[in-house]
């Protein structure tokens, strides 16, 4: 069996992961503030797979993913993030990690792949994580495949919190399968870029699973920082 062990700070400076590289920092605060919100967003449910999303690409919902998923880690929680975006796949640039294998092998059964040969060790607390994996040529079909949600219920019994990285609500459908396999949704929305028209109706897709809706994370771009931090979408 082979283990991806990344060293702290191997290869790179993450710039993009502010709450490994500067934990004092304001927006490592924010990032903890978020941290804390979704643990006591319900009394009554363990959210503990856990959907980041956005209304369309481009409005940091992969940096917000990776950073939450470090901040949770820092909080001794073991923490799986997953790339689930197999049409543009960011994770593993994040964190300078290969991505010829992931959870696309995993899914499709490639060369029998299994979460512990293709996980990687970050270092970073207890942080794994699973890239994509190469491009599969039918992604939202494998999504909808009864394997994903086994390989998540698997994962339930191994980690505390399971954070998916998922695709843009409005561009593909990917993540309106996913969002029947996970029991909380992050949507990430930038000022300056989201449109209301996207945000209102990336809110009427999510009907159907309202409850499961944490609330939304508005990040700025331009000042680099977080605003409003979680709020309940009204």
């Amino acid at each position: 069996m082979m283990i991806n062990i990344l060293k702290p700070g191997e290869k790179l400076k993450k710039r993009n992961l502010v709450a490994f590289t500067n934990p004092d920092s304001l927006i490592s605060e924010q990032y903890r503030a978020i941290r804390t919100n979704i643990k006591f967003s319900s009394v009554t449910k363990k959210r503990n797979i856990i959907i980041v999303t956005s209304p369309s690409s481009g409005e940091g919902k992969s940096t917000t993913a990776a950073n939450l998923a470090v901040s949770m880690a820092q909080n001794k929680e073991k923490v799986l993030l997953i790339d689930a975006n197999f049409r543009n796949p960011t994770i593993h640039s994040i964190f300078k990690i290969p991505n010829k294998v992931g959870l696309a092998n995993i899914l499709s059964d490639l060369v029998h792949s299994s979460l512990e040969e293709t996980v990687y060790r970050t270092g970073m607390g207890d942080l794994d994580v699973l890239t994509s994996g190469p491009i599969p040529f039918n992604p939202g079909e494998i999504m909808g495949l009864t394997i994903m949600k086994d390989f998540l219920n698997q994962c339930e019994k191994q980690y505390d919190i399971i954070l998916i990285d998922a695709p843009s609500m409005l561009e593909v459908t990917d993540t309106k399968i996913l969002a029947n396999y996970c029991n909380g949704i992050i949507l990430v929305f930038n000022k300056g870029r989201t449109e209301l028209k996207n945000a209102l109706t990336t809110k009427r897709i999510l009907e159907f699973v309202e409850d499961k809706v944490i609330g939304v994370i508005l990040n700025e771009n331009r000042q680099n920082r977080l605003i409003n931090l979680l709020k309940k979408i009204r």
